[in-house]
């Protein structure tokens, strides 16, 4: 169980840190994400939204809400992981790596999760 603990709290802080960077990056480098999404063509608007989810992520996976809201955060972020890593894979610029280290060590966080916090995350 000592191990499963580790192993859930380094993939969760990893995971932490990399949305925690990502976050950094739109807002100190705004101009530039503004671009690629343009790019992309997705709106401008979507930058604040990353943000918003990606601050209300970090907080609700790393502290001890109970429940529900954990669970959408979980929710969310897989579904954020899935479809950045879908877009750089149609649009082949191959850099869609980064998406998938996230959504394997989110996948490890949440289910070390349910064994390690069992009280935490709603069965």
């Amino acid at each position: 169980m000592k191990v499963k603990r580790i192993l859930y709290w380094v993939s969760t802080g990893l995971l932490s840190l990399l949305l925690m960077n990502a976050i950094y990056m739109y807002i100190s480098k705004f101009e530039m994400v503004q671009g690629m999404l343009a790019s992309y063509n997705y709106p401008e608007y979507l930058i604040y939204i990353l943000i918003t989810g990606k601050v209300l992520g970090v907080i609700a996976i790393l502290s001890n809400i109970k429940g529900t809201i954990k669970e959408w955060a979980y929710a969310g972020l897989f579904f954020n992981f899935v479809l950045a890593f879908i877009t750089h894979y149609v649009l082949g610029d191959g850099e869609g790596m980064g998406a998938i280290i996230a959504l394997v060590l989110l996948m490890v966080s949440y289910f070390l999760g349910r064994q390690v916090r069992p009280w935490i995350i709603k069965n």
